[in-house]
């Protein structure tokens, strides 16, 4: 992420237009090696998780000097207010990708519970198909196949998670204020308790699915529940990861000297990404664990 405008108020009077640069291509090398070696890993050959390990890392080293040159390209006062409405669109339509994303995994929580579940459970599909079934959620599906499981309820970890992300939420908004009002050492202190609250989360919820597997038997194979209930946590889990990330980078560059009380733009995205993760958590928490 980088701000609009040069820490010494440099701004250019133009739309900077970088040079031709390999970044993307390299970067789609290395995404295709991911997925061919994803496909390969999953049907149990050799060479797929290293192949998977070397497109990831060669992504993330892409990544880092591609977001060097970005952070170069504003540090040295090449952007205008035209690449700061960019870089805002660009955000915004990034951040409304992902609650697409996620509504469509809440969407099939939804049609599983309130449309599947009573169509399988009423009286034609009991007569004909699957007389002992019974159309509650969670269930372990009308074919009896899928092993039994204990599901995770709200108490205690999904709700210290719960007060884990709000109160990131909390040092996050005052980094922000500190910020404009350009009080730099206290910026850092909130901004790093900030990222120590997500990673904490992140530990956290590693924990809960080792106890899921390990003493409830709740596996991603677990029916739909199990299903429905790894991918929405745990592709929350991984944006967490990613906020948490980028806030660490944030957090170096504001040590380095970066960002002034006006043009911190790369902080704001980054703030804009978190506040987006917290909110997704709390339609998790209601509806995966509670009701």
């Amino acid at each position: 992420m980088s701000a609009s405008h040069s820490v010494q108020g440099k701004e250019a009077p133009y739309y900077y237009v970088p040079a031709d640069s390999a970044h993307p291509v390299r970067s789609a090398v290395a995404l295709l090696a991911t997925g061919i070696g994803a496909a390969a890993w999953v049907n149990d050959v050799s060479w797929g998780k290293w192949l998977v390990l070397a497109g990831l890392l060669s992504l993330i080293v892409v990544l880092y000097f591609w977001f060097g040159d970005a952070i170069h390209e504003s540090e040295t006062g090449m952007n205008s207010k035209r690449i700061d409405l960019s870089y805002r669109w660009g955000m915004s339509w990034f951040i409304f990708s992902e609650v697409m994303f996620f509504a469509g995994f809440f969407g099939a929580l939804w049609y599983v519970r309130t449309i599947t579940t009573p169509w399988l459970g009423d009286l034609d599909h009991k007569l004909m198909l699957w007389p002992d079934f019974q159309a509650a959620w969670p269930n372990f599906g009308p074919a009896g196949v899928v092993e039994h499981f204990q599901t995770v309820g709200p108490f205690w970890l999904p709700t210290i998670n719960t007060a884990l992300l709000l109160s990131s939420g909390v040092t996050l908004t005052i980094a922000h204020h500190a910020l404009r009002e350009n009080h730099r050492g206290k910026t850092m202190f909130w901004l790093f308790a900030t990222v120590v609250l997500g990673f904490v989360f992140v530990a956290c919820q590693a924990y809960e699915y080792h106890h899921a597997i390990t003493e409830l038997n709740l596996k991603f194979n677990s029916g739909v529940y199990g299903s429905l209930f790894y991918m929405l946590t745990g592709f929350h889990g991984f944006h967490v990861i990613m906020g948490a990330t980028m806030l660490t980078v944030i957090l170096i560059r504001l040590m380095r000297g970066h960002f002034t009380a006006d043009h911190h733009f790369g902080f704001e995205g980054a703030a804009w990404y978190w506040h987006f993760v917290d909110v997704v958590w709390l339609g998790l928490y209601l509806f995966v664990y509670w009701f």
